[in-house]
């Protein structure tokens, strides 16, 4: 019986390395893979999918306006279908993949964060929370030691920044994995040396 997966991390969990990993091991098995991502993320090229550690390929971009059941079927026949970077997904999307676990028993495993830099949900991941058969932490550390948790949006200082838009893309210079009580007590520390 096929599922949808939901396998979410904060940021530097290898989460793109995972899901390029899983890729190679469906095609070592002669397997076709559909390999997806949103148009968001142009981070390392419209259409590349990379990894921090250096594993990348092509995957097929995937805009918010289009139907992923007809991409999926224009695309031809697949095995499995595989998404780096869920999270930027519509919701419509997400019940888009849902539906070709249920109606063609094929295998859907999504990638990505479960919370922007303000530790709320990005909508696609609270739609994969909701519908996913599975769900799995990939889990990094933060610099103490205890779990990461939050993805910390900083400037070029180091400072953690706690406005702005929901999406910036960005990768180590832009965010850092975090516990929850790093987090906070950082941004209290920032504010206590403002006063």
């Amino acid at each position: 019986m096929a599922k949808l997966y939901f396998k979410y991390g904060a940021m530097g969990s290898s989460k793109s390395a995972q899901a390029l990993i899983t890729k190679f091991n469906y095609e070592e098995l002669g397997m076709s893979v559909w390999l997806i991502k949103p148009s968001i993320d142009t981070r390392d090229g419209a259409d590349v999918i990379r990894s921090r550690i250096g594993l990348e390929a092509k995957a097929q971009v995937i805009t918010p306006e289009q139907d992923v059941t007809e991409a999926y079927h224009a695309a031809g026949k697949h095995d499995v279908i595989i998404a780096d970077e869920a999270q930027f997904f519509t919701p419509q999307q997400i019940d888009q993949l849902r539906s070709l676990v249920d109606e063609e028993n094929l295998p859907v495993l999504c990638f990505g964060l479960r919370t922007d830099f303000l530790t709320h949900f990005f909508p696609g991941a609270r739609r994969l929370m909701e519908l996913a058969d599975s769900l799995t932490e990939i889990k990094t550390v933060c610099a103490c030691g205890r779990k990461a948790t939050v993805n910390a949006r900083i400037d070029e200082t180091g400072r953690i920044i706690t406005q702005g838009d929901q999406v910036m893309l960005g990768g180590n210079d832009s965010y850092v994995a975090m516990c929850h009580q790093c987090w906070k007590r950082k941004i209290r520390e920032q504010q206590d040396a403002e006063r």
